[in-house]
């Protein structure tokens, strides 16, 4: 028998649950019902001529409105209510004489009363109408019922009645329970939701905030709280305000710019630490919550300390602007800055300098050696440059100043870092003197930023070709220079990429035996053919071919052309002699190319082919020379000193160099019969280079008489326009072929 009441409390609703709000505003609803339906039965009464029995209705009712209101205890304010519902309910079936119907109001009573969810009110209406039923249907039946089984036996239809109350109770009380149950798991869902929540927010390493529309911390998590360095327990006023943070740019209030948006919005601001003035910058993703009405309800917010990834960028960005070895800025922030500068009245000159030799000091002494100089270049320039000048490093060794005013400021800048350059730069622990070369522009106009840059690296590179160590100003001529280069290099690409016997075929100057007027061998020079069949000399494109680093494909087709040439005329030709340039002998895939053609061709005498190089390639080449120069002696071909005696140390390279052969410069030759002095000197080389082994050729022979004046001293060999200028091959192999000895030198064979 326990355990069944047991089981049937467990079924019964339990009661209660309702938050003060909620069951104040039901009472409040019953309360007001109540009132109005004693108003409306008082209308009603009064409309039916019974005023004594609305008297006593109201009299009982009123007290019941006026206890539910005044009193303190819920309960009891409830239970009155629900005692007053069931006196107006009896009253209206008295106003109605016992009408069936009326008694309808009863069911409507005990279903407004199950909005209380609680069994005080709800049984004490359903005592107070068994009661009601059974002793006014005993003292008055005819106010209570309206039909004689009910007047003469009013306890069994007061029971019955009350059953009835009873089942739609019932009914009210399963409605009410299962209520509660669903209730119960919403609850169970809403606690199970909120605990992930709670960990979510605040055992995420993620600082995290929920702050009141006002700005009040309503909730922070540890990491939040850690951040911030602040203290688990913050009194209950505690806002936005309170922050240990301080705007370093105050803009518009957080809360201002999330109340004002529907959207969430990411953010990111720097701020100042209270407690120690560090700067931080902080990335802030806030979603506002809002009800129904649009209101906002809390501000969620999600904080993120960005200062190292801002200090990443601002040092990317550095970087990017600035050049890594020189600390100056980079060529893309000088032509940015540039840009800006120029579009200012004052007119911007440029300039525009570069190291003197810069290859041999690097490849010399090292790369770590250069870089030193390089910074230490720099440090110089920042020194002389004036306050508010752009310096840039452009690449290499190529730097860059602009400056505001007139025209005459920049060749003025140019001739002070002249200057100061004249003293040695402080490279590790030695003195390195270095020389610079310096082009100076100028320009007005943001859209000619690139047109001032090119000028002055134009006037630069005349500087260098000057002699370096020297300021050049730009003139429209070396513009016109630049074009002429550039279309050199363009016609020379264009040839390299054409049938090269065609586009670039050699000619030959014979070499004569001043023995017998016989060829004895030629000098390979190479010529460039146009799409319209002229023929350019090498003064028009050798220079671009050096410049550029075309010189390396081009001799080396020179080298493959002039073997295919010796071996077509291996019978009738001594030798050829082919001009090797400072980039060909520096470039180091030139003697492995050299030895390779050599191997093609093993029928081929290697001593048949000569390189002729010139005291400036050796002076030049930042390789070791004589290691070279000592491997290609090794594969069998000869090697002839060309334009000797224009140096500055010819015989000391006469000495010095493996060569088998020296040329003797046409400045030595015009005029020879008549200069004595010129006459003793070729004497001198004659009687050396014969004492060293070496065979001579002088070169530029114009004159019959310088002619004989080299016969009568004893050169071995001519060359010059006096026997032939340079020939296509197939003059020359008529030449070579039909007469073996050269016309002007018949009477001497």
């Amino acid at each position: 028998m326990g355990t069944w009441l047991i089981r049937l409390r467990d079924r019964l609703p339990a009661g209660g649950g309702l938050r003060d709000e909620d069951w104040a505003g039901r009472h409040r609803l019953l309360t007001v019902l109540l009132a109005a339906f004693m108003v409306a039965s008082t209308v009603f009464g009064a409309l039916r001529h019974q005023n004594a029995a609305l008297l006593w209705i109201d009299l009982l009712v009123l007290p019941t409105v006026v206890a539910g209101t005044l009193l303190r205890n819920r309960r009891l304010r409830s239970v009155c209510v629900a005692i007053g519902f069931t006196i107006a309910c009896a009253g209206f079936v008295s106003l109605n004489n016992g009408l069936t119907e009326a008694h309808f109001a009863f069911f409507i009573a005990i279903a407004a009363l199950a909005l209380y969810r609680d069994w005080a009110p709800f049984g004490a209406f359903l005592v107070a109408t068994i009661l009601h039923h059974g002793v006014f249907g005993m003292l008055s039946g005819a106010h209570t019922y309206d039909h004689d089984s009910a007047r003469t036996h009013p306890l069994f239809w007061a029971l019955l009645h009350g059953f009835a109350v009873l089942l739609a109770a019932g009914f009210q009380a399963v409605y009410w329970h299962l209520t509660e149950a669903e209730e119960r798991r919403a609850a169970d869902n809403l606690e199970e939701s909120q605990a992930q929540l709670s960990i979510a927010f605040d055992e995420t390493p993620t600082p995290m905030a929920m702050f009141a529309p006002e700005g009040r911390l309503l909730r922070g998590n540890a990491a939040f709280r850690q951040w911030l360095r602040l203290p688990d327990e913050l009194p209950a006023d505690f806002s936005v305000r309170d922050l240990p943070l301080v705007p370093v740019a105050p803009e518009s209030s957080v809360l201002e710019r999330v109340m004002a948006s529907p959207e969430p919005l990411t953010m990111v601001r720097r701020f100042r630490r209270v407690d120690d003035g560090s700067l931080i910058w902080v990335q802030l993703h806030t979603t506002p919550l809002r009800d129904r009405q649009g209101r906002l309800r809390f501000i969620f917010a999600h904080c993120q300390d960005v200062t190292s990834v801002r200090n990443h960028e601002e040092e990317l960005r550095r970087q990017v602007r600035h050049d890594s070895l020189t600390g100056l800025l980079s060529r893309k922030a000088f032509e940015q800055d540039l840009a800006v500068m120029l579009r200012g009245r004052t007119p911007v000159s440029v300039i525009y300098l570069g190291v003197d030799r810069f290859k041999s000091v690097n490849n010399g002494s090292g790369h770590a050696t250069g870089d030193e100089v390089l910074r230490a270049l720099a440090a110089r320039l920042t020194r002389v440059a004036p306050l508010g000048a752009l310096l840039a490093r452009l690449g290499g060794d190529e730097f860059a100043v602009a400056v505001t005013g007139p025209s005459t400021s920049g060749p003025l800048l140019g001739q002070e870092l002249l200057a100061a350059m004249s003293e040695p730069l402080d490279v590790g622990d030695n003195p390195l003197p270095i020389s610079i070369s310096v082009g100076a522009a100028s320009g007005h106009g943001a859209e000619h930023a690139d047109d001032v840059v090119l000028a002055a690296d134009t006037a630069m590179y005349a500087a260098k070709r000057a002699g370096g160590n020297r300021l050049e100003v730009f003139t429209e001529d070396m513009r016109v220079s630049v074009r002429e280069r550039l279309a050199a290099e363009a016609r020379l690409r264009q040839a390299l990429t054409g049938h090269l016997p065609w586009t670039l075929p050699l000619w030959f100057q014979p070499v004569v035996s001043t023995v017998n007027g016989q060829i004895v061998g030629a000098e390979a020079l190479v010529r460039m053919r146009l799409p319209d069949g002229k023929i350019l000399s090498p003064f028009h494109f050798i220079g671009a071919a050096e410049e550029t680093g075309l010189i390396v494909a081009l001799g080396e087709h020179v080298l493959r052309s002039a073997f295919d040439h010796l071996l077509y005329w291996s019978s009738h030709l001594g030798y050829v002699s082919v001009n090797v340039s400072p980039r060909q002998l520096a470039d180091p895939g030139f003697v492995p190319m050299l030895a390779g053609l050599l191997a093609e061709h093993p029928e081929l005498d290697p001593s048949r082919l000569v390189l002729e190089i010139t005291e400036t390639a050796v002076l030049a080449s930042t390789v070791d020379v004589g290691e070279r120069l000592a491997t290609i002696k090794r594969l069998g071909v000869r090697i002839a000193l060309d334009d000797f005696g224009t140096g500055y140390s010819s015989l000391t390279w006469l000495k010095s160099v493996p060569a088998d052969v020296v040329k003797l410069d046409r400045s030595f030759v015009a005029g020879l019969a008549e200069d004595q002095r010129k006459a003793s000197i070729i004497s001198a080389v004659l009687w050396l280079a014969r004492s060293l082994g070496m065979s001579t050729i002088a070169e530029g022979v114009e004159e019959m008489a310088d002619w004989e004046a080299l016969r009568a001293a004893g050169c071995p060999a001519v060359q010059g326009y006096f026997f032939s200028e340079p020939q296509p091959p197939e003059e020359f192999q008529a030449m070579l072929i039909n007469r073996k000895c050269v016309t002007p030198l018949a009477q001497f064979t």
